[in-house]
């Protein structure tokens, strides 16, 4: 802390009433006198003291009301808005003027409540009312980046001495010392492991550290800790690490700050974005009803993202020219928000006596007064209002018609403004989906949305939930997946392929599974099956349930329509005491309604019901099938096939095994475990065992890979020549991807530097790497059991060298999904044409070989060495398939 710092400091806990003259002053800071004088003529003329005339000269801190709070505070205006955080907001203020150097605060609450943003606003406290230098740092750090890593964590934290380990080539500073004058923020503080709880204590005690690799000199930083966490700090923290944080502040949750402050929230956040567009915007009296019922798990955080986006989605309407006014409606809500027009039923007094009669809308100004924003920049919703202006200008500059034009915009920009939403109803759907594979489904919709352009449906979301789902299952009991139509899937949707190969990798490493090659031709389908609009026009079958009991088909065709977000299946409940008669003409009048010429699928659970089948068909004269046994996963399978338009046949083949796409392969997990890894990557340091073995733990935890295949040594030498022999024998023994060291051991070996690893540079490379190492050796089990002329292994072996000879002729390199594509293409390829396949066409063949005759010429050179060895001819069609790989990546 400078030494003005520590005047003014003291002039604070003295209080506004007592005053000191310099010399005074001085004795009790143990500073020269002629320091602390001048030090307080400077405070004087910075306006935060008040000095007497006469002699001698006393000083005193200004009063409160003058000095600290001589303008209204982030922390005032916002406790004028939200009555329910006073109490929260007087601990806030209290943590940061207590003497000498402020109280390190914990924040609790749930997931959304804004622990961030009130860390952020407990900073913004302590500029205005001086307690800190308008440039004191506010340094964040989530902890869960680092929990697993303790080592690591350190060095983040508290910085690395020059040559504390092999690689560390300057010193670096950490976030503490960052942090020095200022507030360090600990998100996500449960994350943090015991041992890095128990770095703190003597920081928080004494405001003293050393970097990594220090022995002899403690550093000192003035930081004051902020922490936040979502859990009970009693069962996730230390209990020594709780008690040296004297204040804790619980946020409520957006329930608990009840619906007059849920208004105000709600319309601040409208402000903000009239303020970040400069123009009124508009909501009608519905749409701030439904924003004001709605279910909303996530608290603020969601209730604000929901109300960007609205106004993104509104925007694009308005500056296109659809609207001509920037106006909301519930037409513009996310589904999901406008399910709160239900609830607003429920309290419908509660909204009457807040707006007190009958309004028809709402509007905001683009005004920043009584707007309490961020402290941050924040510009991910002005660049979606950007985008959106640069997308239309463009379009009308290219002369694109206005419906054109509102075609484009939609498709464009919907999304990139709606994104993931909650497009499907998480609760419901984790009645009968496992929660890990909703999460997973989650990141595979926000990548295949982000690569492909385009929204899935939420039949198809929920679809690829039920199938993951059952793909687990069929493994766990021993059931493997094939697909024999993959390479026919692959070349004809080659980008979706290329998606659904990435979301293949996502389930390996979220389910730990092994799969092969063919899910993703299935995968894939889900992407390019939904597309209803190619639907509206046909004929589809019709789903009826009949079950025995009080409310037992009901209950599952209800659960299957709200997580499909349709009303197409039907349901009849049998009472135990009904006539059978009855219900069969009962059954007769719905299957009418709902059954046209593609028929109806009759899910049942036992008895008399079995033969309805019969008789439904001869009285609507349309073929019907019947499923016995029904349960939920039946009818959600039935209704989202029959929806997409499948024929009745496969629909009742898909359901009655919940998903027969699944085919016996062996599994070879337990295999490859009893022969070890075949792969390595090798963590080489001459400089002792204690920097390898760091260096072995840093890569397995930055890094996704499958244990069963690959394998982190470390080599612990202090001799080059004994390194270079140990790593002699590892490659005899299986495949080494990469030597990680600052020597290399190896020309014949790639060799990425240790500070590049530990500055994350290398990582990407070494992950693609890793990536690619495995799906070959997945992709030689597939073809193993595929292939039943040749060995899969020796074919792929082969065609990697065929298409590395491509690649060097055309000069092109080919990525990743590509290689693989192509790899896999090859193969197959070959295959059909040795078992006498037929053969297949390519539309434009003549057209297309004119304009790439140069392509042609290389790419059927280099395929002659293959062709000779497995005795085999490809005609041009198979020729420009493959020419297709290297042309449509250029």
């Amino acid at each position: 802390m400078r030494r003005i710092d520590q005047v003014y400091q003291k002039l604070l806990e003295l209080g506004p009433q007592r005053q000191v003259d310099a010399s005074g002053l001085a004795k009790l800071l143990g500073l020269a006198r002629a320091n602390v004088s001048s030090d307080l003529n400077q405070l004087w003329k910075e306006g935060k003291v008040v000095k007497t005339q006469g002699r001698p000269t006393l000083f005193q801190a200004k009063p409160v009301a003058d000095a600290l709070f001589r303008e209204e505070t982030t922390l005032d205006r916002l406790a004028k808005l939200n009555h329910s955080l006073r109490t929260q907001i007087e601990q806030a203020k209290a943590a940061v003027l207590y003497p000498p150097r402020g109280m390190h605060c914990l924040i609790l609450g749930e997931t959304g409540v804004g622990k961030s943003v009130f860390a952020g606003w407990i900073h913004q406290f302590a500029l205005d009312v001086g307690r800190m230098e308008r440039e004191a740092p506010f340094v964040v750090f989530n902890c869960a980046d680092y929990a697993n890593n303790p080592q690591l964590l350190i060095s983040q934290l508290f910085g690395v001495e020059k040559g504390a380990y092999t690689g560390a080539e300057h010193d670096r500073k950490g976030l503490v010392e960052k942090a020095d004058g200022g507030i360090l923020f600990l998100d996500e503080v449960h994350r943090l492991p015991a041992e890095g709880q128990e770095i703190f204590f003597t920081f928080m005690d004494k405001g003293t550290f050393r970097r990594v690799g220090e022995t002899e000199a403690e550093r000192t930083a003035q930081v004051q800790i902020v922490s936040a966490t979502t859990e009970n700090p009693e069962s996730s923290l230390l209990k020594t690490f709780i008690r040296r944080i004297p204040m804790i502040i619980k946020l409520p949750s957006l329930v608990e700050r009840g619906i007059e402050e849920r208004y105000g929230l709600v319309m601040n956040f409208f402000r903000e974005e009239a303020f970040r567009l400069g123009r009124e915007i508009e909501i009608s009296a519905n749409a701030v009803h439904a924003f004001l019922s709605y279910h909303c798990p996530n608290n603020i955080g969601q209730l604000k993202t929901d109300i960007q986006l609205t106004c993104a989605s509104a925007y694009a309407d308005f500056f296109s020219g659809r609207k001509h006014e920037l106006h909301i409606s519930v037409q513009d809500l996310p589904h999901h928000v406008k399910q709160g027009l239900l609830f607003a039923k429920e309290q419908r007094h509660a909204l009457d006596e807040l707006f007190g009669g009958e309004r028809k809308s709402f509007v905001v100004w683009p005004q920043v007064e009584s707007i309490v924003m961020e402290q941050r920049r924040e510009s991910a919703t002005e660049s979606v209002y950007e985008k959106i202006e640069q997308k239309i200008n463009e379009l009308r500059s290219q002369g694109v018609s206005e419906e054109e034009l509102e075609f484009d915009i939609e498709n464009y920009f919907t999304p990139f403004i709606k994104g993931v939403q909650q497009r499907f109803n998480k609760e419901d759907m984790a009645r009968i989906i496992d929660p890990v594979i909703v999460r997973l489904v989650e990141e595979i919709v926000r990548l295949v949305e982000d690569r492909l352009g385009k929204v899935l449906s939420q039949k198809v979301i929920f679809g690829l939930a039920l199938h993951i789902q059952t793909l687990r299952e069929r493994l766990d009991q021993g059931k493997p997946i094939s697909n024999p139509h993959v390479n026919s899937v692959r070349v004809k949707y080659k980008k979706e392929f290329a998606v659904a190969l990435e979301c293949v990798r996502m389930i390996e490493e979220a389910l730990l599974l092994d799969l092969p090659i063919g899910e993703a031709g299935y995968v894939t389908m889900f992407f390019v099956l939904d597309d209803e609009s190619a639907q509206t026009e046909q004929e589809k079958v019709g789903v009826l349930v009949i079950t025995h009991g009080s409310g037992g088909a009901t209950a599952m065709v209800d659960v299957t329509n709200r997580l499909l977000v349709t009303q197409y299946a039907r349901a009849i409940d049998v009472p135990l005491e009904a006539d059978t008669g009855e219900i069969l003409k009962q059954a007769v009048r719905v299957a009418r309604e709902i059954s046209g010429s593609a028929g109806l699928l009759l899910l049942v659970d036992m008895g008399s019901l079995l033969g309805f089948g019969d008789i439904l068909e001869q009285e609507l004269g349309v073929p019907v099938k019947v499923i016995p046994m029904v349960s939920t996963p039946h009818v959600i399978e039935a209704t989202r096939k029959a929806m997409l338009g499948h024929p009745l046949e496969d629909v009742y083949r898909d359901v009655a095994s919940v998903s027969l796409l699944y085919q016996e392969q062996p599994r070879r997990r337990e295999t490859r475990a009893l022969a070890g890894p075949s792969l390595a990557i090798v963590a080489a340091c001459l400089t002792g065992e204690g920097s390898a073995l760091f260096l072995q733990k840093l890569l397995q935890s930055r890094l996704r890979y499958d244990a069963a295949l690959l394998e982190f040594v470390p080599l612990q030498l202090a001799d080059k020549a004994e390194a270079r022999k140990q790593l002699k024998r590892i490659k005899e023994e299986r495949k080494v991807l990469c030597v990680v060291s600052n020597y290399v051991l190896d020309k014949d070996v790639r060799c990425f530097g240790m500070d590049d690893v530990l500055t994350g540079e290398a990582l990407h490379d070494i992950q693609q790497t890793i990536d690619q190492e495995e799906a070959l050796l997945t992709m030689e089990e597939t073809l193993q059991q595929q292939f039943q002329q040749m060995e899969g292994k020796a074919v792929l072996r082969d065609v990697r060298k065929c298409v590395a000879r491509m690649e060097e002729s055309l000069e092109h390199e080919l990525d990743f999904d590509t290689r693989i594509g192509i790899y896999l293409h090859v193969c197959c390829l070959v295959d059909r044409l040795k078992r006498g396949g037929d053969r297949v066409e390519y539309a434009g063949k003549e057209r297309f070989l004119c304009r790439h005759k140069t392509v042609y010429r290389l790419v059927r050179h280099e395929l002659q060495p293959l062709l000779d060895k497995y005795e085999i001819v490809v005609s041009d069609d198979d020729v420009c398939f493959i020419m297709d790989f290297f042309l449509q990546e250029a």
